[in-house]
């Protein structure tokens, strides 16, 4: 069974989302702050945390960056829950190390099926061959990325959709697709998810990114192992 550290101080969401998850098989541990969640976590690593980004003492973004920098925490896939809206905080709680968001009010079935995604995505062993291209080397083992020899931090989400835009380098993935396969669920016209990570990803890799991933205009993304 796996388990799921949930992380928000609204005491009537919190118990919502604990009995709501249950539901579907999963068990789950609830804080009202991120400091004894943190602690936790040190001697029961959960499976998947959900943050919401406004917490008293600790703020959400603040505990998603430590959990980044802990070698035993770093993977662990985390969904910020928030009540803001604006672009700037799911960029903000992307660029710290969360692999998805999700805005209140949410849907429990939408949550539940992000869950899933990335569950199933973090059991996913990758294959033991260095993929390089250029000055870019990935290790589909380990999941780590280095661009000229330096380490590059990607989330969980930006690391799975850069080994599907080179792994399908061949043809333009769609929007739909993207979402699909990295997220999960049915893109429904509206959301932003993909647009942030895709320039997130390109930040971080820097000109390589911005030279070879590219955007088809109404269609989706794809990349490109030679430059154009």
């Amino acid at each position: 069974m796996e388990r799921i550290y949930v992380i928000e101080d609204d005491e009537n969401i919190r118990e919502l989302l604990k009995i709501a998850l249950e539901g579907f098989g999963y068990q789950i541990k609830a804080y009202e702050s991120a400091e004894p969640a943190l602690q936790d976590m040190k001697e029961d690593r959960p499976d998947l945390a959900i943050f919401d980004l406004m917490l008293p003492g600790m703020d959400g973004l603040t505990a998603i960056r430590m959990i980044r920098q802990n070698n035993q925490l770093k993977n662990v896939p985390i969904i910020c829950l928030t009540a803001k809206d604006k672009e700037l905080d799911k960029v903000m709680g992307l660029d710290v190390g969360a692999d998805d968001y999700i805005t209140k009010p949410f849907g429990v079935l939408e949550l539940a099926a992000r869950i899933r995604s990335l569950l199933r995505r973090s059991k996913n062993e990758g294959v033991d061959d260095i993929i390089t291209i250029d000055t870019l080397k990935i290790n589909p083992l380990t999941r780590e990325v280095s661009n000229a020899g330096m380490p590059i931090e990607l989330t969980y989400k930006e690391y799975e959709l850069l080994l599907y835009l080179i792994e399908h380098d061949s043809r333009v993935v769609s929007r739909d697709e993207l979402l699909n396969q990295i997220w999960g669920y049915e893109y429904d016209g509206e959301s932003r998810t993909l647009d942030i990570h895709i320039r997130t990803l390109r930040q971080k890799l820097g000109k390589i990114g911005t030279e070879r991933i590219k955007t088809v205009r109404s269609v989706g993304y794809r990349f490109t192992k030679a430059e154009e």
